[in-house]
């Protein structure tokens, strides 16, 4: 029992091993191993395991001196091939290579990481390096040209009026598409300027040729140009011509868009209809006539409604305050001397004589609290009607006399001694009186 559990110990990382899935990478240049200066070459790199992938490959970045090179899209073409007896399950990434110069091209052995269903963890595998030759155009070697397996150009005309006047504008509108070459090197067209037209070129509008499985076919190119005419006569665009070559024999071909021939007159504008007999027909009680002065005092009344709704919180914030203020101001009133002066004249006036508001007014204006203070130190005119009021009012045969009448007499001599004596200021020690 012991040999037994010991030879599976022994057989148990054998057992692990043969578990982990198989991994594999194969690739290869497509179509050749050469290709034509400008024209495209595909890296297509297989990615294939026995079980399944539970994450996307990380692909490495590839650079070439001297070449363009486009990585794969994030779309890849699903694989399901049997080798060696086995079902592998696979993704196809291709990379797009674009040479720039006529010489060899090496491609380094490159490190794919894939995350494969069933393993312990990450698995780094290794491509082949490859090799292919770009060779030399025949004929012109200057500037930018364009290698494919096929192109197809052509082009539109719009007016923004039939038939064209000065004033009206022309745009024309061509289209590249080609099959085997990258988008972004498709040559852009040549829209020469035109006398008697205003030349505005647009952002041209580059795309992939899709194949419709996750790959391109090539590109599409869309330039516009928009032409304003400035001068009646005879239009001419001319004719467009782009060169290109066959990325398979090496031959050069040659498409183009015709001549655009046009026809413009003078800028004068009729309209197709006529308004005024449209309203006549429809009755003149359709119209609707606003003056400038409505309008505008009709704009003002909305945004003083508008600002008006908007102020409301604000509104109600100062409309607080303002009663606070109104209050606050009601009760300095209340409590001032100029209060008790009118209330102590009302007072006296009144029948039965009332002295409250001149005590009020006494104690407000002098700090005294009895008129018998106030008194002593008052004139003796006022003392005495002072007296004489007492003494008819509250005396043993008091009877109605002219008392009160004379100590409303004497009251402005009194507040405006009181007043003096107010100016008068203490002497500047500060101290108070020892024993008040």
């Amino acid at each position: 029992m012991k040999r037994l559990l010991v030879c599976l110990l022994l057989c148990l990382p054998r057992l692990v091993m043969a578990e982990e899935p198989e991994v594999r990478v194969q690739n290869r240049l497509a179509p050749a191993d050469s290709v034509m200066v400008g024209g495209t070459i595909n890296l297509e790199v297989d990615l294939l395991v026995d079980t399944w992938f539970t994450a996307a490959p990380i692909l490495p970045k590839l650079e070439l001196p001297g070449a363009v090179v486009n990585p794969p899209s994030g779309e890849a073409q699903h694989l399901t091939e049997q080798q060696d007896g086995k079902t592998f399950f696979g993704l196809r990434f291709i990379y797009q290579i674009t040479p720039q110069a006529a010489q060899r091209f090496e491609i380094p052995a490159l490190e794919f990481q894939v995350q494969p269903g069933q393993a312990s963890g990450p698995v780094k595998v290794r491509s082949q390096p490859l090799a292919f030759a770009a060779k030399e155009l025949a004929g012109e070697s200057d500037g930018h040209r364009l290698v494919a397996t096929s192109v197809t150009f052509t082009q539109e005309i719009e007016r923004s009026h039939d038939p064209l006047r000065v004033g009206d504008s022309i745009t024309r509108r061509v289209k590249v598409q080609a099959e085997g070459a990258q988008a972004m090197l498709l040559p852009p067209p040549e829209f020469v300027e035109v006398n008697g037209l205003k030349r505005y070129v647009q952002t041209p509008r580059v795309t992939p040729l899709s194949d419709g499985r996750g790959g391109t076919l090539g590109g599409v190119r869309e330039d516009s140009v928009t032409y304003v005419i400035g001068e009646a006569g005879e239009i001419d665009l001319p004719a467009i011509e782009l060169k290109w070559w066959d990325v398979a024999t090496g031959e050069g071909h040659s498409a183009a868009v015709p001549t655009v021939e046009l026809k413009a007159a003078k800028g004068d504008y009729q309209a197709p209809f006529s308004i005024s007999e449209d309203l006549r027909a429809l009755g003149q009680k359709t119209r609707l006539r606003l003056s400038g002065h409505g309008m505008l005092l009709g704009m003002f009344l909305v945004l003083g409604g508008g600002l008006a709704y908007l102020g409301r919180p604000w509104g109600r914030v100062a409309l607080a305050s303002l009663r606070r203020w109104r209050a606050a101001r009601k009760r300095a009133w209340l409590e001032s001397p100029d209060y008790a002066w009118k209330l102590a004249r009302r007072q006296l006036k009144g029948r039965p004589t009332q002295l409250g508001g001149l005590y009020l007014w006494v104690r407000r204006s002098t700090g005294n609290r009895t008129l018998s203070e106030f008194s002593d130190t008052s004139c003796d005119a006022f003392s005495d009607r002072l007296l004489g009021f007492f003494k008819s009012r509250y005396g043993a045969a008091s009877a109605p006399s002219q008392a009160p009448a004379d100590l409303r007499r004497v009251l402005p001599d009194v507040r405006r001694a009181v007043s003096v004596r107010k100016k008068v200021r203490p002497e500047g020690h500060g101290l108070k009186p020892l024993n008040p």
